[in-house]
C-alpha cells in the first residue's frame, strides 16, 4: 500500500505514517471529486475517479470516511507532494503497517481495518468470488 509520512508541523499525528491522501469534500463535491482533488494535491497523482466507488464506508460523528483501493503502479519518484501536508511516501505491506501500528510510528488504526483494507483491494463485496 501506498502511505505517506505527515509532516513534522501537522497538528494532530506529526510525523507519523498514514494511509494515503486524506481529506474533506467541500460543498458541491461528490466523494469521487474530492478524493480525486486529495490525491491530485497531496501527492500530484492525478487519476479519475469516475465511475469507481468507495470499497468502504465507515461513519464517525461529525461524518464518513470513504475508502477507495486503487491499484496502479506508481514510480514515487514522479510524484510532487504537497510540502504542507507530506514529507514522505513509501510502499508497505499490510505487516509493515500493522507493525507500525504496534510500534507507535503509524496512526492507531484498527489493525482489523488493515487487514480488510488488503482483502479487498481486488474486489468489490463481503464475500470471496465463487
Amino acid at each position: 500500500m501506498l502511505v505517506q509520512q505527515r509532516q513534522p508541523f501537522k497538528s494532530g499525528w506529526s510525523n507519523m505514517w498514514d494511509l494515503t491522501v486524506g481529506g474533506s469534500a467541500i460543498s458541491g463535491d461528490t466523494s469521487q471529486m474530492a478524493a480525486q482533488r486529495e490525491l491530485l494535491e497531496e501527492l500530484g497523482l492525478d487519476i479519475d475517479f469516475t465511475g469507481i466507488r468507495p470499497h468502504l464506508t465507515i461513519p464517525f460523528e461529525i461524518g464518513f470516511d470513504d475508502y477507495y483501493l486503487v491499484e496502479r503502479e506508481v514510480d514515487l519518484t514522479t510524484l510532487t507532494l504537497q510540502e504542507e501536508e507530506v514529507q514522505c511516501v513509501a510502499w508497505m505491506t499490510e505487516e509493515a503497517i500493522v507493525n507500525g501500528i504496534e510500534e507507535g510510528w503509524f496512526i492507531g488504526y484498527h489493525e482489523s481495518l488493515i487487514r480488510l483494507l488488503f482483502a479487498l483491494r481486488h474486489s468489490y463485496g463481503a464475500h470471496n468470488e465463487a
